[in-house]
């Protein structure tokens, strides 16, 4: 009678192992099914009117779900990146897609990005990518002088002459932010934090005007109030498209042109990490570089594309891509100039 009992109390053993296995393979199943289905959380600093287009081609050539955050036109590209930091605990994000890199690469640093070397990571050259494959650059804007050409005839030499004198008809976009925070980098790294700090001081005691962003640079200089400022490729394209009288040169430092990137990165903890890996191909594609060339915003390709199909108009930003200033290791720089520029505007 004990043996009998001693062998059924086994087997209701063997029979609540057997439901206890069951029941976590069939939660780990409905677990691993709900973050299939859930949508790809993806933050994008980059213009809405023209990565809405594209995120929304990528659900329906792939059929996986994503739900863009975006930010403000001023603060977009920082304001993302501090969100991913204070989110590092609990992430939410599981790809960032930033219109500049040094922010990317800062997270790095922190630890925050999953290394991912796909199809498309070979194609862009070393200059404008982790070497680790923890960020990957595409579709590049170029720092450019925009001048109003009805009040002044744009060259090298003229803008020397002009940045030499007094500047309230010169703008330029704070520079705590954005690409214009990118190009203060660049400067502290090919100068040196303290003449970079000298060089600003001198701007602003002559009066050089500070507006919001790029696009207000570029409405200053369209509209006759400035004659000369700093912006970006895609804001001096809009001018151009809305008619103004407008014209560019790339900005140059120690004879490099400043070519700023956008940037996609998986983000560390990431639940659907496989879904990351296919918007990630996806962004870096040839198809998509194209069609961000051929935008409002006229990107530059920087990975394997058939210039044919680029608009003629950014064919003649090809040669700045081996022009360009190295981007990869200015992590440092961008460090020291936001400490800095926090110190000046966030007191």
């Amino acid at each position: 009678m004990n043996q009998t009992r001693g062998r059924r109390t086994w087997s209701g053993w063997l029979m609540l192992a057997f439901v206890e296995s069951a029941v976590i393979i069939i939660i780990g199943a409905v677990f691993y099914f709900q973050n299939q289905n859930e949508a790809l959380v993806v933050y994008c600093a980059h213009d809405a009117v023209f990565s809405e287009k594209i995120l929304n081609q990528f659900e329906q050539q792939t059929g996986i779900k994503v739900e863009p955050r975006f930010d403000t036109e001023a603060t977009k590209s920082l304001g993302l990146t501090n969100l991913i930091i204070r989110e590092k605990d609990h992430p939410r994000c599981d790809v960032f897609w930033n219109n500049q890199t040094l922010g990317t690469a800062a997270l790095k640093e922190q630890d925050l990005l999953e290394p991912y070397q796909g199809p498309g990571y070979d194609s862009i050259p070393a200059e404008f990518k982790d070497p680790e494959g923890c960020w990957t650059g595409f579709a590049a804007r170029l720092r450019v002088y925009i001048a109003n050409t009805d009040s002044y005839v744009l060259s090298y030499e003229n803008v020397e002459t002009t940045l030499a004198g007094p500047l309230q008809q010169v703008a330029i976009a704070k520079p705590l932010y954005g690409t214009t925070l990118s190009h203060f980098s660049i400067l502290c790294d090919a100068w040196g934090l303290t003449r970079l700090q000298e060089w600003y001081h001198s701007l602003l005691k002559r009066g050089i005007q500070v507006t919001s962003g790029n696009s207000s640079v570029k409405n200053l200089v369209a509209s006759g109030a400035c004659i000369l400022g700093y912006t970006d490729t895609d804001d001096y394209f809009v001018a151009v498209d809305a008619g103004q009288p407008v014209a560019a040169i790339p900005v140059l430092v120690e004879d490099k042109a400043l070519l700023i990137p956008n940037s996609v990165a998986i983000i560390k903890g990431t639940k659907r990490r496989k879904q990351a890996e296919t918007l990630v191909d996806y962004l870096l594609s040839a198809d998509v570089e194209l069609e961000l060339s051929k935008s409002q915003s006229r990107q530059i390709p920087l990975g394997k594309v058939n210039w044919d199909q680029v608009p003629e108009e950014v064919q003649k930003f090809r040669p700045y891509i081996k022009q360009a200033y190295p981007l990869s290791d200015l992590v440092k720089q961008r460090t020291l100039v936001l400490d800095w520029l926090k110190s000046e505007y966030l007191k």
